[in-house]
């Protein structure tokens, strides 16, 4: 039976129906279908409707604003807005499973069914473009039995599964069929079944429960940018799933959990561990790249039960990396509870926290200024990094810096190690020159982000690196640095495609940071930039792609050394949770501290062990790739007997005997102000003020080695997703591709 013979039922007089029962059972609950005043128009409601979840509108050309009437409530918007769109401005909330804003339009769910004036039948709201004095009903009773019987449809086949479904509590069809189903079904039909699908150990599937809206087949194909998922058969035989028996192998697969309107697709890890009304959310911000994607950290008691993401146009939008969502579960593993002291035998001994300084100041009584060594790790925030640096100053030494950045690192410009044009401002590019960097597993949201550019606007991608797996159409223009010197001298085909370009955007990778010849490689950079118009007053395309959350907030706050080989003469290394330092360098008579939440590579160099508090048990500022401040919160309290870091070195220094000047976070930040006021201004981007015009050309010589893969494990970069089981299942996955 269509949707809109159903709907169309409506308008109809009822009749008696002929049947071999004496039990005859109308599906009427909706009232006013009984009531012939009901037809008449209602009153249109008051003019202070506010727009469903804060929509905007934004008018590109005045003129080109149309009028249209929401339940007699006149409402502007511009041409090409669908009707369902015009009633979100106008307040009014349409149903919908298969519509979402980010996907394209599919109309197959026919939830969004409204009554248009002058239109035979009940229109799909979602694909129907909204028109000059359209007319829009959306409360009518028509409308309401439209929504009726297209929910009795959906739940003809839906298993009765609510008690036993993780959606539960989270679930669109719960909702709509509460808000707008009918109170009883008409279908005693067997319902049918259909097998699970193993998409890996991410998502877990019970198919029997999709209702086919496709917003998985979409996110795939259009965002994460696999043609993984699918739609196979017809009618009653219709299902979602791989066209061969394969996993998802995309970074972003755990989104389709999200967007599932019902329990079909589930997180696999999160799989019967808690109901959503247990959690406790805490907005915070994901740590494990440079992106600083919008986070919330549901949480019950001491435990973290799952990451999800929150909506931030600018960074994330509403997506989240596979690494962010299900790195959870390496915070509860290998964990470091006390601070232990190396014995004389080898083995680690658990001490007090008073031991335990008076062991590391003691060491640090016995040698010299200069063969003093700081390094902070990739997950540290700015204040334990102030902390750290004015700890060394104070003691005499200026050798600190952070990992990632290298040790000759240029910190003058902000400009010289920031994504300049911004994440949301990498949609406005119609050409793309990535050097030594793959966005798609150093920070997978900005991938996402030049894929949608690429798609919306054909923008041309030049690659230069080592073969890469990107997804989307990009040249690969060579592998070495001496490609860059035949574009900047005119010589290579795309230095035209880069003259031609109206917003040409070049990204450099930071792994050109730990080259030796990386200002030659950023003096050629810089020349492409000049001779291509790359910076301009109303747009800087020159950008440098971050690796890890601490790098941008290390070089604001100036961590940068004195001498280069400063580990290979160090008597004496702090250790703040760097793990990836090269401990080789270290001299064996050097006396190593590390202070950290895992026991990760730097423990098995370590003489004493601090235990510090993860991103998720602590308040801390980070900036992103793109000078965006922003902090996390506490949302489960620290383990065993750890403390912040900055509060660890607050302690250190008074043992030590130069006793910082700061008691609480809020004198540590004031701090932090006078060396970077910025760091103090959250959610919002600080302009660079100079650009690379300014920088001097710097002679040297380019190395002819090629550029190499800077991650080669996509899900384990650092201390906590190197703990994570779950990330420890995917690496295998990987390995096994």
């Amino acid at each position: 039976m269509g949707l809109g013979l159903l709907a169309s039922r409506a308008l109809r007089s009822s009749r008696p129906l002929k049947s071999h029962s004496s039990f005859i059972r109308t599906i009427v609950s909706t009232p006013e279908l009984n009531n012939p005043e009901a037809a008449v128009e209602s009153p249109p409601p008051p003019s202070d409707r506010t727009p469903v979840g804060g929509a905007r509108i934004h008018f590109a050309n005045p003129d080109d604003a149309i009028e249209v009437f929401v339940d007699g409530f006149p409402v502007k918007i511009p041409k090409g807005m669908t009707v369902l769109q015009a009633c979100e401005v106008a307040g009014v909330d349409i149903p919908r499973f298969c519509y979402h804003s980010r996907l394209s339009i599919a109309g197959n769910c026919r939830m969004c069914l409204v009554e248009v004036e002058k239109s035979p039948k009940p229109v799909a709201s979602c694909a129907m473009p909204a028109l000059p004095g359209m007319k829009i009903k959306t409360d009518t009773p028509i409308a309401k039995k439209a929504r009726e019987g297209v929910m009795e449809f959906l739940l003809m086949n839906h298993p009765l599964d609510c008690p036993i479904c993780d959606q539960g509590g989270e679930c669109d069809l719960q909702d709509q069929s509460m808000a707008f189903g009918s109170d009883r079904g008409r279908f005693t039909e067997m319902k049918r079944s259909v097998v699970d699908k193993n998409l890996g150990p991410l998502v877990k599937t019970v198919m029997t429960r999709c209702i086919q809206c496709t917003r998985c087949v979409r996110f795939a194909t259009e965002v994460a940018g696999v043609q993984d998922l699918g739609m196979l058969g017809r009618g009653s035989g219709e299902e979602i799933g791989t066209y061969v028996e394969k996993l998802m192998t995309s970074e972003l697969s755990g989104n389709v959990i999200d967007i599932c309107p019902v329990g079909a697709l589930t997180s696999k890890p999160f799989a019967f561990k808690a109901r959503n009304w247990e959690l406790k959310g805490t907005e915070s911000i994901d740590v494990t790249d440079a992106v600083g994607s919008n986070i919330r950290i549901d949480s019950r008691g001491p435990e973290v039960m799952r990451i999800v993401p929150r909506l931030n146009e600018d960074i994330n939008e509403e997506w989240i990396s596979d690494k962010t969502r299900f790195c959870y579960d390496g915070l509860k593993r290998q964990r470091l509870n006390d601070p232990m002291i190396r014995g004389g035998d080898g083995r680690f001994q658990t001490v007090s926290w008073r031991d335990a300084l008076a062991v590391v100041a003691e060491a640090l009584h016995q040698v010299k200024p200069q063969e003093i060594v700081g390094v902070a790790g990739k997950l540290s925030d700015a204040e334990s990094m102030m902390a750290l640096k004015n700890l060394l100053n104070k003691l005499g030494s200026n050798n600190v810096w952070c990992e990632g950045n290298g040790l000759n690192v240029n910190a003058d410009l902000r400009s010289g190690y920031l994504l300049n044009s911004g994440i949301s401002g990498l949609e406005n590019a119609d050409v793309f020159l990535l050097v030594g960097t793959q966005p798609r597993v150093e920070a997978a949201m900005v991938n996402a982000r030049i894929r949608k550019t690429v798609r919306a606007t054909q923008a041309k991608v030049g690659y230069v690196g080592p073969v890469a797996d990107l997804n989307y159409d990009h040249q690969h223009l060579g592998t070495g640095p001496e490609t860059l010197t035949e574009i900047a001298e005119g010589r290579h085909p795309f230095s035209t495609v880069l003259k031609n370009a109206k917003n040409p955007a070049i990204i450099v990778g930071a792994g050109i940071f730990e080259r030796k010849d990386k200002d030659a490689i950023f003096s050629v950079v810089e020349a492409i930039a000049k001779q291509g118009n790359v910076i301009r007053p109303d747009w800087n395309g020159l950008n440098i792609l971050l690796l890890n959350a601490a790098q941008a907030a290390a070089l604001d706050l100036g961590l940068v050394p004195e001498s280069d080989n400063s580990l290979e003469t160090a008597k004496f290394v702090y250790l703040m949770g760097a793990d990836d330092v090269n401990l080789e360098k270290v001299p064996s008579d050097a006396f190593v501290v590390y202070q950290g939440h895992h026991g990760d590579r730097g423990v098995y160099r370590a003489n004493v062990i601090l235990p510090a508090a993860a991103f998720s048990e602590k308040e801390g500022i980070y900036v992103n790739t793109e000078g965006y401040v922003q902090q996390t919160l506490p949302a489960v309290p620290t383990v065993g007997d750890a403390r912040e870091d900055w509060k660890i070195i607050r302690a250190l220094s008074e043992v030590v005997g130069v006793q910082l000047p700061y008691d609480t976070v809020g004198s540590l930040r004031s701090r932090m102000k006078t060396v970077a006021p910025h760091l103090l201004h959250f959610d919002e981007r600080e302009p660079t003020s100079f650009t690379a015009d300014m920088k001097p050309m710097v002679p040297g010589k380019m190395s002819k080695d090629p550029f190499v893969n800077v991650v080669e494990n996509f899900y384990m970069t650092d201390a906590i997703t190197r703990a994570s089981k779950i990330m420890a299942q995917c690496s295998a996955l990987l390995s096994q591709k």
